[in-house]
């Protein structure tokens, strides 16, 4: 559960870009999007190793 607690003279505005900056930090959209539908644990071994494999390049590259 993501709570803001909005300070004394606080502008509305403000804490609604707090909540809304913890909001993104939590991947809450993310973990719903992908429990959506049943992905196969081959697939999604396949997907880790391939972000992987991406990751490993882009480090490579900037050494």
């Amino acid at each position: 559960m993501i709570r803001v607690s909005i300070k004394e003279n606080e502008d509305i505005n403000r804490a609604l870009k707090r909540f809304k900056k913890k909001f993104e930090k939590a991947q809450v959209i993310k973990d719903y999007r992908s429990n959506a539908f049943y992905t196969k644990k081959s697939v999604m071994l396949r997907e880790e190793k391939l972000r992987a494999s991406y990751v490993q390049k882009l480090k490579s590259k900037e050494l």
